[in-house]
């Protein structure tokens, strides 16, 4: 009775899943960039005006979320292959169990985490890594803490040859999406003229496609990048202020506030073992250099407010936690309360409007579909 009572535990978790209510981005005609959805406008006036040399400062350290995402070289976005990459993300059959999708550890309705320490995989094991949000990463310079995945396509094959995630080879992969006639159309329309379109490269490609559109333009501090100078609260400009003279973007800046490089955990101070677990050596696994041990990607903060719990370990609950530990670490700066708090209010200015994704009617299995291995 346990394992049935666990079985549908999970199943009824991915199917919860579906209720993300929320309709993906129109993809663009082909050969073109991804498109966001029009993003709710900033209030119009949420603080004074500010120091017109704290806009210029900050506009030389960070970028706006564009529009529209940057072109994926060699997998041209359409319309057909964002809605094949959309139902792909969506549908639990990718995994050996049946029920892990791409969304049961980047639920869209949840910031693009699951809000858990560490994500639950194949079998009920935990994984060993905090779940990144998938919103902005086509903005990253590479995937996975460690940077592992040079991009969203190599990102998308990892999870689900992994054991402890989806636990599945890519030939099962593309014999369940073989019999079913709904991925095949969908295939070749998405890869006209291929005569092998359902490929696990081609799946792959689909779901970087369709996560081209999750993108989160509209933000405070977008705003306040594009010249309003009225779009920070006071604290909030005092936060950004106290964020760029400690040191803070000197790791995280550019569009996503971060992504764009690795750094040690633990510049001027190693933190607890419970939030940088010694087990886990960081990029040294992916570089085999001593240099980069217990280094990681610097987190995203876009949306960052959305994301708990943070770091790589998962273990930290509290944003206003999470900044006072990156100053002790990463700076050798002892924050006082005020100013953990003030910086955290200007993390918040760093949330956006999500898109509107509506969960897919997934392809209907045949008679010779294979059965889940549990």
């Amino acid at each position: 009775m346990k394992t049935h009572a666990l079985t549908w535990s999970l199943l009824a978790m991915a199917l919860g899943a579906a209720g993300c209510q929320r309709e993906a981005a129109q993809a663009p005609a082909a050969d073109t960039a991804a498109t966001a959805p029009a993003a709710e406008s900033a209030p119009a006036a949420a603080g004074p005006a500010a120091d017109p040399a704290l806009l210029t400062q900050a506009q030389a350290l960070f970028k706006p979320i564009p529009d529209q995402a940057p072109a994926l070289p060699g997998n041209p976005v359409t319309a057909d292959k964002v809605a094949l990459g959309k139902m792909l993300f969506f549908d639990g059959r990718l995994s050996a169990s049946g029920v892990i999708s791409c969304n049961s550890c980047h639920n869209l309705g949840m910031g693009g985490i699951d809000g858990v320490p560490t994500s639950i995989g194949h079998g009920f094991q935990k994984g060993p890594r905090n779940a990144p949000t998938v919103y902005n990463a086509v903005f990253n310079i590479a995937q996975f803490w460690d940077g592992r995945a040079e991009d969203l396509k190599a990102q998308a094959k990892g999870p689900v040859q992994a054991g402890v995630e989806m636990n599945n080879t890519p030939a099962a992969v593309e014999a369940t999406l073989n019999s079913m006639p709904g991925y095949v159309k969908a295939f070749e329309l998405a890869f006209p003229g291929e005569a092998k379109a359902v490929n696990f490269d081609n799946m792959a490609k689909a779901i970087e496609a369709f996560e081209t559109t999750l993108i989160t333009p509209g933000a405070p501090f977008d705003a306040f990048l594009k010249g309003d100078a009225r779009a920070l609260t006071a604290d909030q400009q005092t936060g950004l202020k106290l964020f760029m003279e400690k040191g803070c973007a000197s790791c995280h800046n550019g569009i996503n506030l971060g992504g764009q490089a690795y750094f040690p955990f633990g510049v001027v101070r190693k933190p607890s073992d419970d939030v940088r677990p010694t087990g886990d050596v960081g990029r040294l696994t992916v570089t085999k250099s001593k240099a980069d041990e217990y280094s990681f990607r610097a987190a995203p903060l876009r949306n960052v407010a959305a994301t708990a719990p943070y770091f790589h370990s998962g273990k930290v609950w509290k944003l206003q936690d999470a900044v006072t530990i990156m100053g002790d670490a990463q700076l050798g700066a002892t924050l006082s309360p005020d100013e953990a708090e003030k910086i955290h209010l200007f993390l918040h200015s760093l949330t956006a409007p999500i898109p509107d994704v509506r969960y897919p009617e997934l392809p209907e299995r045949s008679d010779t579909t294979p059965q889940p291995a549990g």
